[in-house]
């Protein structure tokens, strides 16, 4: 793929988590969002958006520095509350530049790798009349999905509000691509899940070196 643009959605009100904002926890030294963040933007994306919403001062001072580093710009949801599916619709509208393709990736993906996203991309460029890639896992979908640039009017316009809506109504444009590992399909909800994690990372020792913070 020649180009694409990223919305990284981080609005949501971890209502699973009990008092704590998911995407504020820390995770082999990096703020969960943070992490995500990164991930994107190692793959040089023209554009990246993160989307606002739940604690939205406080999630954007915490995200600032990384949001810098990756040269991200926010955006933030006012109806946030109503579901993803409107993060979804803020973070595309917030697209200006006519990419080749849009990836919409969930903040909460705690073990998603550059190289998924590389992947992800490469397969999207190979695609035939298919015009959204969702990764797969074991027969499980997963994120982030790429959906080719034209499928933004639609959503702009309500259409389609979100990628679930998307895929729901356009069945004939959707592909999915099998991945070799849980990447896409790891993500941190509740407060056991994070223990899980930080376990997990804490065996490891460190994650791997080309996915570390600079």
């Amino acid at each position: 793929m020649s180009s694409f643009s990223a919305v990284l959605l981080a609005a949501g009100e971890s209502r699973r988590m009990g008092a704590a904002n998911k995407l504020l926890l820390r995770l082999d030294g990096e703020l969960l969002a943070a992490r995500t963040m990164r991930t994107l933007a190692r793959c040089d994306p023209d554009d990246l958006v993160v989307v606002l919403g739940h604690e939205a001062g406080a999630v954007r001072a915490a995200l600032a520095p990384a949001a810098a580093e990756c040269g991200a710009r926010f955006v933030e949801n006012l109806h946030y509350r109503d579901g993803q599916m409107t993060s979804v619709n803020c973070g595309v509208r917030a697209l200006h530049r006519a990419v080749d393709g849009i990836v919409v990736c969930p903040a909460d993906l705690p073990l998603l790798e550059s190289g998924d996203v590389t992947m992800l991309l490469a397969a999207f460029a190979r695609l035939g009349r298919a015009s959204i890639l969702v990764p797969t896992f074991e027969s499980r979908r997963g994120n982030p999905i790429v959906m080719a640039y034209p499928h933004r009017e639609a959503i702009v316009a309500g259409h389609n509000l979100g990628c679930r809506h998307l895929i729901e109504r356009h069945p004939e444009a959707v592909a999915t691509l099998a991945m070799r590992d849980a990447h896409c399909v790891t993500d941190l909800d509740t407060p056991d899940d994070y223990a899980a994690l930080a376990a997990r990372f804490a065996h490891a020792g460190a994650a791997p070196a080309a996915e570390r913070a600079a």
